[in-house]
């Protein structure tokens, strides 16, 4: 297993991310599949992208209080 700092971790989360554009509400919702429920959403995508990295970090933080190991 390899282990990784957090700015590589979540630059690695950002090249799998998922951006999605609702027509309906007309805000970008930003996902990190392999994250469960790590999400965001912003009016447009380089806001969501910057709430994503926000989001990751957390997401990242809450784990760790948990004990969670995180995969890359």
């Amino acid at each position: 297993m390899r282990y990784v700092g957090l700015h590589e971790y979540v630059k690695t989360a950002l090249k799998v991310a998922e951006y999605q554009k609702d027509a309906e509400v007309g805000c970008v919702v930003a996902t990190v599949p392999a994250l469960p429920g790590c999400m965001t959403q912003a009016d447009n995508f380089e806001e969501a992208r910057d709430n994503l990295i926000d989001a990751i970090e957390l997401w990242i933080t809450v784990g760790c209080g948990r004990g969670r190991r995180c995969r890359r």
